[in-house]
């Protein structure tokens, strides 16, 4: 029998600051939400932009990476494979689902308007880490545009 494959490739940008925490036993765990837009023309032949949002996942040395570098709009290039948990809810007692994106590689790419996302860092779950260059400067791309990050939807 054939196996399957379970591969997601994702680029879009970052929906708020990343949320990070510890597991008991001392592992890093990063959540965050990332958008990703398409733009289509509808019926009446006007160009409509459908944006879809990924819950993602990611752990160990890519979590502390996330902690460090990414913020509400990076932009994000993202290996990894989709999951899909379950748990019976407390209060209501029903079944719950939440269906998201186990990170494996994370590339930064420019945007964000900061710190975050500056350098093309290259990030996987193999605890290596890699940018471009030595150290990355921080570059406001928006300089003098009079564009700031909360003008971002993101």
């Amino acid at each position: 029998m054939a196996r399957g494959v379970n591969k997601v490739i994702l680029l879009g940008n970052v929906g708020k600051d990343p949320e990070i925490r510890s597991t008991p036993s001392g592992t890093m765990v990063g959540t965050f939400g990332l958008a990703t837009a398409e733009r289509a023309k509808d019926q009446t032949g006007n160009w409509v932009d459908k944006t879809e949002w990924h819950n993602l996942v990611c752990f160990g040395r890519t979590a502390e990476i996330v902690r460090d570098y990414v913020k509400k709009g990076t932009q994000l290039f993202v290996e990894g494979k989709i999951q899909t948990r379950s748990w019976d809810d407390k209060e209501s007692g029903q079944k719950k689902y939440r269906t998201e994106i186990l990170v494996n590689e994370l590339t930064l790419l420019g945007g964000g308007g900061g710190q975050g996302g500056q350098g093309g860092g290259n990030y996987s779950r193999g605890n290596t880490a890699s940018f471009g260059s030595s150290s990355p400067a921080p570059v406001d791309d928006f300089a003098g545009t009079g564009i700031t990050d909360d003008d971002i939807p993101f």
